[in-house]
């Protein structure tokens, strides 16, 4: 049966790793993750001092780009691929607030986007892979066979990430999640470079109110749908 790629595009906290990693082990697909791609990028600069919460340079991260290998290396333990920055381990690492207040100030940065896009598209060249971020169906493949938009209220977001992140430890507050969901949202809208935008011919899933099988069940239809087509 014919490969094809999956794009899935969307709002932060909208489980967008969660069903394509899904998809990813059901199909026997590559799966990657842009944005832990953007959150390791971030988190090189937040290494070397070039961002805080008080101030960018985005120029020594310019310079430094070249100095950036990102890879991912699979983990039969968890079933997916692990980010790997300068072949060192960052998946825990990248998942932390910190990086999350910063990471669409480093997302709207042209050279970091191309960068970043000229690697994805090399991942999904032979097709049979699902991505997922925020330009994969408008930029990074707009000619994706199958192209999702998920989308859920920002409360709904915001208590997902803060039970995530509770869970591992880690001391946050909701209002501090929900901020930061509703800043990363309208930066992500709004920036110059490859903005967060629905591709025309995606379709959109709202998820505020459904279950994870639920909304497996109705998007892996959708893959076999398209699969059957062609």
């Amino acid at each position: 049966m014919s490969k094809i790629t999956i794009a899935i595009d969307g709002f932060s906290s909208t489980g967008k790793s969660t069903i394509a990693k899904q998809l990813a082990k059901t199909l026997a697909y590559s799966y990657v993750d842009s944005g832990a791609m953007y959150r390791a990028v971030t988190l090189y600069a937040m290494n070397h001092n070039y961002i805080s919460e008080s101030e960018f340079k985005p120029e020594l991260l310019i310079n430094d780009l070249d100095k950036i290998n990102l890879k991912f290396i699979f983990n039969s333990s968890v079933g997916y691929g692990e980010i790997y920055l300068n072949d060192v381990n960052v998946e825990h690492e990248i998942r932390t607030l910190a990086v999350s207040k910063l990471v669409s100030k480093v997302a709207e940065i042209s050279e970091v986007r191309k960068k970043l896009v000229e690697q994805q598209q090399l991942m999904g060249k032979n097709k049979g892979v699902i991505m997922d971020g925020r330009d994969i169906g408008t930029v990074v493949f707009p000619n994706a066979e199958l192209k999702l938009f998920m989308n859920a209220s920002a409360e709904k977001r915001a208590i997902r990430r803060y039970n995530e992140l509770t869970k591992r430890g880690d001391k946050v507050s909701f209002d501090e999640i929900l901020k930061n969901v509703e800043y990363r949202d309208h930066i992500d809208s709004t920036r110059e470079d490859s903005p967060l935008v629905k591709a025309e011919d995606a379709i959109e899933i709202d998820n505020s109110n459904l279950g994870l099988e639920e909304q497996f069940y109705k998007i892996h239809q959708m893959v076999q749908e398209k699969l059957t087509s062609l």
